[in-house]
């Protein structure tokens, strides 16, 4: 069977010129005559496979050469980027680290070798297939494939341009008015202009907000002019990063909030010596969502913002005269001696303790009257800002309200009281200091 025609053959021939429509048939029949004869001509078939077998060994041949071509261009690569990374190194620093550079350089290298690989095995395959009558179809079809890509690549590339450029200009606009906005931030934090509700505590976070927002604006009205963004692909990205936002946005966006109350309301500042739940140390950092707390035992603590929110925040840094922070301490001596005494005691113990300040004197009140015992707590202000200090002082507190209620034979009472002891539990000054202690 050579040719075949259908009505809708016929129906083409109705609306083409009847010479050119004879033309195209006769073609057509010569060509499919050609076909089936060099399909029946041995000869032909072996020449087209010593042909299929020449094209395949010179491949082989640029296969060799390209991947000698490769290891000579990593290594010329590699050489100038050690010889430009040490130029590039004032005062001994590296600014470029040479094996960054060296391992960037492969991967660019082996991406240009897989791209010519790719493409040499293209057209070998569509060369290959159009060399035989049954598999020439494909082969023109290959071919034709890579030539439409190419056409279409192209095209595209070229309508896109403009609106390229219109979204390069909206980003340069962004960035232009985030840098205007980050001088006048600037300068709020050096306190050269002052804006109502912004002070140094406060411009971080706004400055963070606003280039969001501006950010944002920008992305929203570069959108259209985005390669590919009309595109069924990319509006199935859009909604996958969508649902993916919103499903883990709430928590993050809860934290965020928190953050902003945190810094907008001022309740923690850098260098301020707080409690939070159980924890107490100097607040190292003040985050969108965590914050850094510095114990006097070494430890730093990152809270989460809604943890800080959720919970009684105490701050000994806040109500001082000056620098410094609070110190408390809560003690329990029985009813037999005299609070006077006791209040006395507390006053001496803090008076003796290097680092408590003696202006604003320290004070004592009475916070609870238990069933065996009353409460104490002695207040006091210190002058160390930092976590190890406040640990050290604290300690030196406690010591020498030992010493003092053992120096006037005064009892501390446990929280777990059972029964007065048949002896005072009192250690004595000439027993303060055994071995191993020091005196």
């Amino acid at each position: 069977m050579a040719f075949v025609m259908v009505p809708e053959d016929a129906d083409s021939l109705r609306q083409e010129k009847l010479p050119e429509a004879a033309k195209n048939v006769v073609a057509a029949i010569e060509k499919v005559a050609q076909e089936t004869s060099e399909a029946n001509n041995m000869a032909a078939m072996l020449r087209s496979i010593g042909l299929v077998a020449t094209v395949t060994v010179v491949l082989l041949i640029a296969f060799r050469f390209l991947f000698r071509a490769r290891a000579w261009m990593s290594r010329r690569l590699a050489e100038l980027a050690h010889s430009y990374s040490q130029k590039l190194s004032p005062a001994g620093e590296l600014l470029l680290h040479r094996d960054r550079i060296i391992h960037a350089i492969d991967r660019v290298a082996s991406l240009i070798y897989w791209m010519f690989i790719a493409f040499l095995m293209f057209n070998w395959a569509g060369f290959v297939l159009s060399r035989f009558p049954y598999t020439r179809p494909w082969g023109e079809q290959l071919t034709n494939y890579l030539i439409i890509v190419i056409k279409s690549f192209g095209s595209a590339l070229l309508h896109a341009i403009p609106d390229l450029i219109i979204a390069v200009l909206i980003f340069f606009a962004a960035r232009l008015v985030t840098g205007l906005l980050g001088s006048i931030f600037d300068r709020i934090e050096q306190n050269k202009i002052s804006i109502a509700g912004l002070d140094q505590d406060t411009v971080r976070p706004t400055r963070r907000l606003v280039s969001v927002a501006v950010w944002l604006f920008a992305l929203v009205m570069a959108y259209p002019y985005l390669p590919g963004s009309h595109t069924e692909a990319f509006k199935g990205l859009s909604v996958l990063v969508g649902l993916m936002v919103s499903l883990g946005a709430s928590s993050v966006i809860g934290q965020a909030a928190s953050g902003l109350i945190i810094m907008y309301t001022r309740t923690l500042r850098p260098g301020e010596y707080v409690q939070i739940n159980d924890s107490q140390g100097t607040v190292v950092e003040v985050g969108l969502f965590s914050t850094r707390i510095r114990t006097g035992l070494g430890e730093e603590l990152t809270m989460p913002s809604s943890l800080i929110i959720g919970n009684i925040t105490r701050n000994y840094s806040r109500t001082v005269q000056g620098a410094g922070y609070i110190l408390d301490v809560n003690v329990t001596i029985g009813y037999d001696a005299p609070w006077r005494q006791v209040h006395a005691m507390l006053v001496e113990a803090a008076n003796r303790t290097s680092g408590v300040l003696h202006d604003p004197p320290p004070q004592v009140f009475q916070t609870a009257l238990s069933d065996f015992y009353p409460q104490y707590r002695l207040v006091c202000q210190a002058i160390p800002t930092g976590p190890s200090p406040r640990a050290e002082v604290m300690s030196a507190l406690h010591e020498n309200i030992q010493d003092v209620f053992n120096e006037y034979g005064v009892q501390i009472m446990s929280p777990h009281y059972l029964g007065d002891p048949d002896q005072p539990k009192i250690v004595p000054k000439d027993m303060w200091a055994p071995a191993p202690a020091d005196t």
